[in-house]
């Protein structure tokens, strides 16, 4: 016969280890993990060069698993069109309007096709911003494509006031309407030399 280790008084106050069945586990409450809040970003400058570095950010985003689209809404010179759009990385869309050079003039200077080309863009964009169909879309040069009068300020802005909770939205450009610098979470200024502040 061996004798037993076990402390009576254990025993008594602990039925269950007394005969060597483990206690029930109680739940613990899990930490509740917030869903990640896209952003509205806004990248200007007083030129046409806000693009690099944001295109910089698209490219990592893609090679690291997001679904990313990009629209140059006056970039032209490569016949693009929603159709004929470049795929880098597998996850990156990279698109521009069907145009055979790039945009500088007022939308009343142009054909029709060529305003039909950046409307086609533009709807092709909202479409996916709508249906969730990214996590990363930058939209360069959307402010001067409204300020040439390719694209309507209303219908822009209702469209990324509707934009997805978890969708980051990055425009760039140097003309930026105030409606939109209003509704960005944030504004980075580029500039050229110049003096320190």
């Amino acid at each position: 016969m061996t004798a037993s280790l076990r402390n009576a008084s254990t025993e008594s106050r602990h039925p269950l280890r007394a005969v060597g069945i483990p206690r029930p586990v109680q739940a613990r409450s899990l930490p509740v993990l917030a869903r990640p809040e896209g952003l509205l970003q806004v990248h200007t400058a007083p030129f046409r060069g806000s693009f690099g570095g944001v295109f910089s950010q698209a490219l990592r985003s893609a090679g690291l698993g997001s679904r990313v689209l990009i629209s140059q809404f006056l970039k032209g010179g490569v016949d693009q069109g929603p159709e004929h759009s470049l795929r880098l990385c597998g996850r990156l869309q990279w698109l521009r309007p069907a145009v055979p050079s790039c945009l500088t003039q007022p939308a009343d200077l142009e054909p029709e096709l060529v305003h039909a080309a950046v409307q086609e863009v533009w709807a092709f964009s909202r479409d996916q911003l709508l249906g969730a169909a990214v996590e990363l879309m930058v939209l360069d040069e959307l402010g001067l494509a409204i300020e040439l009068g390719f694209l309507a300020a209303e219908e822009v802005i209702s469209t990324l006031e509707q934009r997805p909770a978890h969708l980051d939205v990055i425009l760039t450009g140097p003309s930026i309407p105030l409606e939109l610098l209003a509704m960005a979470d944030q504004v980075t200024q580029l500039r050229r030399g110049g003096a320190p502040c």
